[in-house]
């Protein structure tokens, strides 16, 4: 019981630090908020002493979550039923890199709650739309994109594609050894890329849904 109880608060201390990140909150202002020391929050997170429920709700109405967050993917190691949660965190990514082949995300702005029902298995992310260059698809600038992240689409499909250091969202089509982006705007010519060239290019997932800024 005891190293099922020390996995519960590792797992709860983790979702502290997230989303004490996404708030952009030092350790000690929120330390100063519900009256502890820095070095409490820092041991909270860490795992390293107990947190109960009382301080868990002050620690949640600091980072303005709902509680069940905060001890999401901790309440199995005590046998916890929670009611089922139709929903998932998807991060929205600000800027992504490819080294080694491996996809980081280097600015997560926020998670945004999404339906479990429009995800099916893989990995997940969104993009905020930028420009005009795919209205036709009915893509509006700002615009929320959900990805799944996948190296293969099918031609003709809409994919987030990396070039160098930014992301860029068009229909993907193949030639020979060629790679042609192609926009949905017929003010914007096709991106034309050769396999090999000076740049990198990478496709970095398929477009699942757009959710539209209103």
């Amino acid at each position: 019981m005891t190293g099922m109880s020390d996995q519960f608060y590792k797992v709860v201390g983790e979702n502290i630090r997230k989303y004490r990140t996404l708030r952009n909150m030092s350790l000690q202002e929120v330390a100063d908020i519900i009256g502890v020391t820095k070095k409490t929050i820092q041991n909270y997170e860490t795992g390293a002493i107990k947190i109960d429920m009382h301080r868990l709700s002050e620690i949640s109405d600091a980072l303005n979550v709902n509680v069940l967050k905060i001890i999401h993917g901790a309440e199995s190691f005590f046998g916890i039923e929670l009611p089922k949660n139709d929903i998932v965190d998807i991060p929205l990514v600000g800027k992504i890199c490819c080294g080694n082949g491996v996809i980081a995300y280097d600015d997560i702005q926020e998670y945004i709650s999404t339906p479990r029902e429009w995800l099916n298995g893989g990995e997940y992310f969104y993009l905020r739309a930028k420009g005009d260059s795919m209205t036709g698809a009915r893509i509006q600038e700002g615009d929320l994109l959900l990805i799944r992240h996948q190296e293969e689409v099918e031609d003709g499909e809409i994919a987030a594609v990396l070039i160098d250091d930014e992301a860029v969202l068009k229909r993907v089509y193949r030639y020979n050894n060629r790679i042609v982006l192609q926009s949905e705007n017929q003010k914007y010519a096709p991106i034309i890329l050769e396999q090999g060239g000076d740049y990198n290019v990478k496709i970095i997932g398929k477009l699942k849904k757009i959710v539209v800024n209103v």
